[in-house]
């Protein structure tokens, strides 16, 4: 037996002259060309009608009569009234001539930045995980802190891949690593000062911003944010020592050790976004900032660029403080990580699936980086053997917008530097290498060399 239709709001005015079963058909009929209704929907009985909109049978009778007759419903023996058609959509206007050139402007291949390689995730185990987060009996309450199984599961990730010790209640469930940082600038005070890298990750900046903190810009090299070039009456810093966004450096151990004891003089807070700090090839990682100073620095890691932002899941560890400020916040107002992917998370790292993964994702990795700088000998580049993007320094921002427009002419997409640096912003390519497919990504490598040396 079909299910009746769930009609939209049908309006009736009883003052108006004209009937009302002249009116419940003109709803109807506009119900159905505005989509709200659409073919093969079941309508409900005259009768049932009749009761929810407190007119007589007579009425609903008589609209459906009228919707018979045009054509807009039939009846089925046995089985009700069903809607049969709806009109096409109006054509949107257009040009009086045909286009010539494609529809769609986007370039057929992306090399974008802080893409995620989901070519080389088992879907067999993907499909698994997500049957196993499918287990656990429904929570009755909400979990503030994330779940315990994720808790532990990122503790026992960051251990093995990020040499951070933290216990399942030293870690805190996120949205991701962006909403990490937005949790940690809600719990700074209101207006406070906090510097950020320049260039750097935009959305960081303005997650700070948005929370009516006060940012500050301050240089970057090779070797990551220059701590030197710090200003006084800050409240906290942001960085990404593993691998500096966008430009690819990696913070040494001296400088690292420099900024921790800066922040124990001055009471700063440290946020460390270890986005892809995962991705390391053929150099050892050093250490976090969490491991040399856990008292003054706030660790945010994130799934979307190891696995996909479908999760939607990150995880923080923070000084006591700091991480019970978070989650108080969390309790008063009711915010909280989604669960599912939590859930999925899991199940993939406890199978053994995510050590697998990230095995098969740093070699794949790799060997795509090391076939981009092959293909760019003789081209500078800046960037550490590590993540998923290299910098490919220009004379000015004028020219790298002059290559990302010849790229996207020949179906490749890039990004310029400037995105990340604003106004005055040295000139730069920042070129992502794992978002396309291996086959695409060889098929982008002669475009990428033709317009960096034209």
């Amino acid at each position: 037996m079909s299910i009746v239709t769930e009609l939209p709001p049908l309006h009736l005015d009883r003052t108006s002259p004209e009937p009302l079963a002249a009116q419940l058909a003109d709803a109807l009929r506009a119900a159905a060309a505005g989509g709200a209704l659409r073919a093969g929907d079941r309508l409900p009985s005259t009768r049932e009608l009749a009761a929810v909109l407190h007119v007589s049978r007579t009425v609903t009778a008589a609209a459906y009569d009228q919707l018979l007759a045009e054509g807009w419903v039939e009846g089925r023996v046995g089985a009700g009234t069903f809607v049969t058609a709806a009109p096409a959509a109006a054509p949107a206007p257009g040009p009086r001539h045909p286009r010539t050139e494609p529809t769609d402007a986007r370039p057929r291949i992306e090399l974008q930045p802080g893409t995620p390689c989901t070519e080389v995730l088992d879907r067999a185990a993907w499909r698994r995980a997500w049957r196993g987060a499918a287990d656990p009996e429904p929570d009755l309450l909400p979990r503030y802190a994330g779940l315990p199984g994720f808790r532990a599961a990122v503790g026992e990730h960051l251990l093995r891949h990020r040499g951070l010790v933290a216990r399942p209640d030293e870690v805190l469930a996120t949205g991701g690593s962006t909403g990490a940082i937005a949790e940690l600038a809600r719990v700074l005070p209101e207006g406070a000062r906090v510097a950020v890298e320049e260039p750097g990750y935009r959305r960081a900046a303005d997650a700070l911003a948005a929370s009516g903190l006060a940012v500050v810009g301050v240089p970057v090299d090779d070797e990551g944010l220059r701590v030197e070039d710090l200003p006084a009456d800050l409240a906290a810093v942001y960085c990404t020592p593993a691998h500096q966004f966008p430009v690819g450096g990696r913070m040494p151990a001296a400088r690292r050790i420099a900024l921790v004891e800066r922040a124990r003089a001055e009471g700063l807070l440290v946020i460390e976004d270890d986005y892809d700090g995962e991705l390391r090839y053929d150099v050892a990682p050093l250490p976090l900032l969490a491991a040399l100073g856990p008292d003054v620095v706030a660790h945010v890691g994130t799934a979307s660029k190891i696995l996909t932002p479908t999760l939607g899941v990150g995880w923080l560890v923070a000084p006591p403080a700091v991480r019970a400020a978070v989650a108080e916040r969390r309790e008063r107002t009711g915010s909280r990580p989604a669960p599912a992917g939590q859930r999925v998370f899991t199940a993939f790292a406890t199978a053994g699936d995510l050590a697998r993964h990230l095995r098969r994702l740093r070699r794949e990795l790799g060997e795509r980086r090391r076939l981009l700088v092959e293909a760019l000998a003789g081209v500078p580049l800046r960037g550490d053997r590590a993540g998923a993007h290299v910098l490919v320094p220009l004379p000015d921002a004028a020219t790298a917008r002059a290559v990302q427009h010849a790229a996207a002419q020949r179906g490749v997409g890039l990004e310029v530097l400037e995105r990340y640096a604003g106004s005055g912003a040295p000139g730069g390519i920042v070129v992502g290498y794992a978002g396309p497919t291996r086959a695409d990504f060889i098929a982008a490598l002669p475009v990428l060399v033709a317009v960096l040396r034209g």
